[in-house]
């Protein structure tokens, strides 16, 4: 077995596990969450796919298996499964143990500076395409709840954004160590932490902000329904 896919079993074994905690309850989000994971792995494996057939980064043969889907190795397919999975157990529990207090209360500043910071992004940088695209997906998708959903949920998203990144930073590092994953250097601007292009960070906004907000949607269709039966 790869080392690609033992990171995604690692990853997931634990929230897999404690999804049957029961002040969490997450086994109880599997229907919305398999819809946001859906829509997230359709957006995300054709993105993949484009920067992989146009050379803006490269899997390790000595690290994937040999099959391959829409020029993305299995394990790649496995990552949109699994990372919004671990993701969303996250905000899952920042919802059922924290208090959103603090974040709620500075949220709409952080969707600005974010903003901010994204706007100058793809301004300074349209050269390198990583860093282009990237900022230009986070920064539609982060206007549109800003501007438009302006959604209460999102005070417990940059709590669990900022959490996530640990154990995302963790598992990144591993597969752009080895590497896994080869970025071509001309398509980011070259500011690593540890050995992470900044721009995943980005990249980790939108693959968790986007299942959110489906599935967010779907409770909130769900419990539309509820109180019209009630009726």
């Amino acid at each position: 077995m790869s080392l690609y896919a033992w990171l995604m079993i690692g990853s997931i074994a634990g929230p897999l596990l404690l999804s049957f905690d029961k002040k969490v309850s997450f086994y109880k989000w599997w229907p919305a969450l398999f819809a946001g994971i859906l829509v997230n792995g359709i957006f995300f494996i054709l993105w993949d796919s484009w920067f992989t057939r146009e050379g803006i980064w490269r899997f390790n043969p000595n690290y994937v298996a040999d099959i391959r889907w829409l020029l993305l190795p299995i394990e790649e397919w496995s990552f949109f499964i699994v990372i919004p999975f671990c993701s969303v157990f996250i905000y899952a529990c920042c919802k059922a143990y924290l208090k959103d207090d603090f974040f709620k209360k500075i949220a709409n500043k952080i969707n600005l500076v974010f903003l901010l910071l994204l706007a100058i992004a793809i301004i300074l940088f349209h050269e390198h395409r990583y860093t282009f695209y990237n900022s230009i997906f986070a920064f539609v998708l982060l206007a549109l709840h800003h501007f438009y959903l302006r959604k209460v949920y999102m005070g417990y998203f940059w709590m669990a954004y900022f959490i996530h990144l640990i154990p995302f930073f963790i598992v990144n590092g591993v597969l752009t160590a080895k590497p896994v994953v080869i970025y071509h250097a001309k398509e980011i601007i070259g500011t690593r932490i540890y050995t992470i292009p900044i721009e995943d960070s980005v990249y980790a906004l939108t693959c968790l902000l986007l299942p959110i907000t489906i599935i967010e949607l779907v409770f909130e269709l769900k419990n539309q329904r509820s109180k019209t039966s009630l009726i």
